[in-house]
């Protein structure tokens, strides 16, 4: 065995060893999601659960039976109608104005575009707890506070800024000579863009979109400062209502922190293709 198949072997291992140690947080919350607060407590840790049982989710779902902490008082379903809502359009918002951003930084030539770019690139670099009690105390004195629409205007300002980035790049690599070539034909320019270009583009959108709603699906510092009551409360926020003062339901924190996972977990599935091809297409610029 050569001295390069030996140091290939050690990096492979040192690479599973690793994705082990990176997964089994995640794991010890699937498993203790199945598990009675019993054995999650137990002295010495039981790795291996006994029973598994889905009694947390139909408890915090449905309103079940008593669950191993008692009955969850924790509106679930409202606290996932918010996530589903808030996320889907903030998401949906940031991606038609994020394109059209990357398609006119991409395709124009105007005085300052460079800093204009930088400057919506800046941006993003302020960590979102920074913003927290500021946009707290704007959002008082407008009276936004506790409403859904105040938190997709703070969702569609972190989003678009990635949208930008990421059409913008994807756009550069699409040739104009095709648009071109379309309104030479007779097309509009818009015609061009919406028939030509947009297609074209779709992998990059799509990851511009998948990215958009992760950050707005699984963000918490700033929402748990705008979002006080089940009204406008996400699944994330939602997290802190199986915490009492001398006690913590973690069964039913793990099942909630399982269903956050899944729908994540499930649209990234699906659309993996276009994720991979977007990233990889559309990050270098030409």
């Amino acid at each position: 065995m050569t001295r390069k198949q030996i140091n290939n072997i050690l990096i492979w291992l040192a690479t599973i060893i690793l994705v082990i140690i990176i997964m089994i947080p995640g794991l010890w919350v699937m498993l203790s999601a199945f598990r009675p607060q019993v054995d999650i407590m137990a002295k010495p840790a039981v790795w291996i659960p006994r029973n598994l049982s889905l009694l947390q989710f139909e408890t915090m779902l449905f309103g079940g039976s008593e669950g191993s902490m008692g009955r969850s008082a924790v509106p679930v379903l409202d606290y996932l109608i918010n996530s589903f809502t808030i996320s889907i359009l903030s998401t949906v918002i940031a991606v038609i104005v994020g394109t059209m951003g990357g398609y006119a930084f991409a395709r124009y030539n105007f005085k300052g575009k460079n800093k204009y770019f930088l400057g919506i690139m800046l941006t993003r670099t302020v960590p979102g707890i920074s913003l927290s009690l500021p946009l707290f105390i704007l959002f008082a004195r407008i009276g936004l506070i506790d409403t859904d629409f105040g938190i997709i205007i703070v969702y569609v300002a972190l989003n678009i800024p990635f949208t930008v980035w990421l059409t913008d790049g994807f756009f550069r690599q699409i040739p104009k000579a095709m648009s071109e070539v379309a309104m030479t034909d007779g097309c509009t320019k818009l015609q061009a863009f919406w028939h030509i270009e947009l297609p074209l583009a779709k992998s990059g959108i799509a990851s511009a979109g998948i990215f958009a709603f992760l950050i707005s699906w699984n963000e918490f510092a700033i929402v748990s400062s705008l979002a006080r009551s089940t009204d406008s409360k996400t699944l994330t926020v939602g997290l802190m209502d199986f915490t009492a003062q001398f006690v913590i339901n973690w069964p039913g924190m793990c099942a909630l922190a399982v269903v956050i996972i899944i729908p994540a977990f499930i649209l990234t599935f699906l659309v993996q293709k276009h994720l991979v091809s977007g990233l990889t297409f559309g990050g270098v610029k030409g």
